[in-house]
C-alpha cells in the first residue's frame, strides 16, 4: 500500500473535504483528489461518497481511517523526534486551557515551563469551549469535567470542590429565609443550594441579586458583601484563611476534576510529555491547596 496516498486519504478524511484539506496542508485540491482515487482503485474500494456539496466516508473508508490514523500519527511523531534530536523537547507546543485556570495559574506555569525548556515555543489559548484538537491544531488541552471522547486520552491532574462563601458581615442563612446570592450567568435558575457542613446537610434558600459571567468577578462581588456564592475552594482559600470570607459549607455535588487531554496515541511528542511531567511536578498531590498556591 502507498503510504503517501494513505496519508493523503487521512488528511482528507480528517478535514472532511478535498478543498479544506488542501488549504490546511498547502496542497492542490486536484492532487489530493487524484491520490485518493488511486488509493480507491488499488484497494478496489470506494472510500468516499462524493455529493455535490459534501464528502462522506463510506463504511469501509471510516474503518480504514480509524485503523490507520493513529499509526500514521505515530510515524509522524517518530520522524519528528528523530529529526529534532531524539527526546529533547523543542518546537511549537499549542495548548488550550479554560479561563479560570488560565487567570489563576497558567501564566506562572507557562513562564516556568518556558524557562525550563527554552527550545519549546509554547502557545496558550484561553477558552472554555470544547475545541477540536485535530482540526484546530492543538497538541494538548486542559478541561474541567470534560465529556467522554473516544478520540482522546487523558488524566486528572487537579481536583477542586465548590464551597458556599460570603462576607462575614452577611447574616448566616436561616431555614426558609432567602439570602442574597451572586450567580454565574443566566442559565442557573436554582432557588436553593444543598450544602454539607460539620453539622450535616442543609438547604440554603437563595434570592439571586446579581448575575456575572466570570468566576473572578463573582468572588470580587462576594468580597464586597453583595451576597453569597458557590466558588472553587482554591479561589477563596486565602480569603477564608484571612477571615475576609466565611464558609457556609461545601456544595453537595460532584467534585471538580481538571484534566489534560491529548490525541489517542502511544507515542507522545517530547514536548507534550515534558509538559505533562511538568504539571505532575507542579501539582504532585493534585489538591485545591496546591492550586491555591498559584493564586495571589
Amino acid at each position: 500500500m502507498d503510504l503517501l496516498a494513505l496519508a493523503d486519504f487521512n488528511l482528507v478524511a480528517r478535514h472532511g473535504g478535498f478543498g479544506r484539506a488542501g488549504r490546511a496542508a498547502g496542497r492542490p485540491k486536484a492532487t489530493l483528489s487524484r491520490r485518493v482515487s488511486e488509493l480507491e482503485s488499488n484497494l478496489d474500494l470506494r472510500l468516499f461518497e462524493r455529493g455535490t456539496r459534501a464528502l462522506k466516508l463510506t463504511e469501509e473508508g471510516r474503518a480504514l481511517y480509524e485503523r490507520t490514523g493513529a499509526l500514521l500519527a505515530e510515524l509522524d511523531e517518530t520522524a519528528a523526534a528523530i529529526a529534532s534530536g531524539g527526546e529533547k523537547p523543542r518546537g511549537r507546543l499549542r495548548i488550550s486551557a479554560p479561563l479560570l485556570f488560565s487567570q489563576t495559574a497558567m501564566g506562572k506555569l507557562a513562564a516556568a515551563f518556558a524557562l525550563k525548556y527554552p527550545e519549546v515555543r509554547l502557545e496558550v489559548t484561553t477558552e472554555d469551549r470544547a475545541v477540536d484538537m485535530i482540526e484546530e491544531g492543538y497538541d494538548l488541552v486542559i478541561r474541567v469535567n470534560p465529556d467522554p471522547d473516544d478520540s482522546l486520552v487523558g488524566r486528572i491532574f487537579l481536583r477542586d470542590r465548590l464551597v458556599v462563601v460570603a462576607s462575614p458581615a452577611l447574616a448566616r442563612p436561616k431555614p426558609n429565609v432567602a439570602v442574597p446570592a451572586v450567580m454565574r450567568g443566566t442559565g442557573d435558575l436554582s432557588s436553593a443550594w444543598e450544602v454539607v457542613a460539620p453539622r450535616g446537610k442543609s438547604r440554603i434558600t437563595i434570592d439571586p441579586v446579581l448575575r456575572l459571567t466570570s468566576i473572578v468577578m463573582i468572588r470580587d462581588a462576594v468580597r464586597a458583601g453583595v451576597g453569597a456564592a458557590r466558588l472553587p475552594v482554591s479561589l477563596v482559600s486565602h480569603d477564608l484563611t484571612a477571615g475576609k470570607l466565611v464558609s457556609w459549607g461545601d456544595v453537595d455535588g460532584p467534585e471538580i476534576a481538571i484534566w489534560t487531554l491529548y490525541p489517542s496515541r502511544r507515542l507522545l511528542s517530547a514536548r507534550v510529555s515534558a509538559f505533562l511531567d511538568f504539571l505532575r511536578q507542579s501539582f504532585p498531590s493534585g489538591t485545591p491547596e496546591e492550586l491555591a498556591g498559584f493564586i495571589d
